[in-house]
């Protein structure tokens, strides 16, 4: 079953770089420079983050107290 995106879940460049407290610019730098694999969609010249993929991602970023990710 596909999943289900609504048009308030997909973020613009400003509005996912507000959320991850980055510039638009980090975020566009990463993005283009593949330095983090954050999912995207792009729509003819358009590109839109969903919040789900962000908030994912920003789980997969956790450090424990030892300084290592979790896994």
């Amino acid at each position: 079953m596909a999943t289900q995106i609504t048009k308030s879940q997909l973020l613009d460049d400003e509005e996912a770089a507000r959320f991850l407290d980055v510039s638009p610019t980090t975020l566009r730098t990463w993005r283009c420079r593949k330095r983090y694999l954050i999912p995207y969609l792009k729509i003819g010249g358009k590109v839109r983050y969903d919040l789900d993929d962000l908030i994912g991602w920003l789980a997969s970023r956790k450090v424990n107290g030892q300084g290592q990710e979790e896994r």
